[in-house]
């Protein structure tokens, strides 16, 4: 049965796949959030604090339970499908936990975001996609994916409107809706990269969860990213030229050695090659 509902997605640039991992899946990373935070999650004064950043960015990469999610059947069959093969790698991306604006707390009312991870002068526009998966329920007024719908359809005639020296990465907002996209647990809603999108302004008193999951066709050869690839999950390491810090304290690395891997796993990550599947 197909998971993917190709209309959809080519209308409005995104689309939801609901129980893409089981509950389980979900309670484990969601534990793993709060144990590497070292937060309470019955104690709202202790999610204000790092080493979560601004915005609920939480720099853990590599836990077991965000390795079970990558390598599940389901979320693989899902980029299969969008991109017409099963030959796939699986991004090594991070978690949110953001917690919700108090008067007390304003330090930590991010009001949210709209942007692009995609220099969106770039022609032809690239099929890429990028995903998130619901660990909560997850309201509107929780601070979760928001995006301007079907708006990939329309990047060439906006940007002939904008100004030649405008920022390729955060579209100017005027006359345009972004629109957040609430979903249940186990949502896994995936976007193409020309979607203008981020996260919103959390107001529910509740905190957003989430685990950052994409996937994108594999090389024909097991090459020296491949190994590099193989080292970060063996170091338990954040991946190479992203801009984002890594934790500190090392907090993965005194906890848990290379998570396990299944067969599927092993070639999403680069450890096997898809050649002899």
């Amino acid at each position: 049965m197909s998971l993917i509902d190709r209309d959809f997605f080519d209308t409005f640039g995104y689309v939801v796949v609901p129980d893409a991992v089981p509950a389980d899946h979900l309670t484990a990373v969601v534990q793993a959030v709060w144990d590497f935070l070292g937060m309470d999650p019955g104690n709202p004064d202790t999610w204000y604090q790092p080493p979560h950043r601004y915005g609920g960015m939480v720099e853990m990469y590599h836990h077991p339970a965000m390795w079970a999610v990558r390598q599940h059947p389901r979320v693989h069959q899902a980029f299969s499908e969008l991109f017409g093969t099963a030959r796939l790698w699986v991004s090594l991306d991070r978690v949110n936990m953001k917690p919700p604006a108090r008067a007390d707390k304003p330090e930590w009312d991010h009001r949210g975001f709209t942007h692009w991870d995609w220099d969106s002068r770039q022609r032809p526009i690239p099929f890429r996609v990028q995903g998130v998966l619901y660990l909560t329920d997850t309201t509107a007024d929780m601070g979760g994916f928001q995006c301007i719908r079907g708006f990939h359809r329309r990047l060439d005639e906006w940007a002939a409107t904008q100004p030649a020296d405008r920022d390729p990465r955060v579209p100017d907002l005027t006359g345009l809706t972004v629109e957040p996209i609430p979903g249940r647990a186990g949502d896994l809603l995936i976007w193409h990269v020309a979607l203008p999108h981020g996260n919103g302004h959390n107001t529910s008193g509740r905190p957003r969860l989430a685990q950052y999951v994409s996937m994108y066709p594999a090389p024909e050869v097991l090459d020296a990213h491949a190994a590099e690839r193989v080292r970060q999950w063996r170091e338990l390491a954040p991946p190479n030229g992203t801009p984002f810090p890594g934790d500190a304290r090392g907090w993965e690395r005194q906890h848990y050695g290379p998570p396990a891997l299944t067969e599927l796993g092993e070639r999403l990550l680069g450890l096997r090659s898809w050649a002899d599947a």
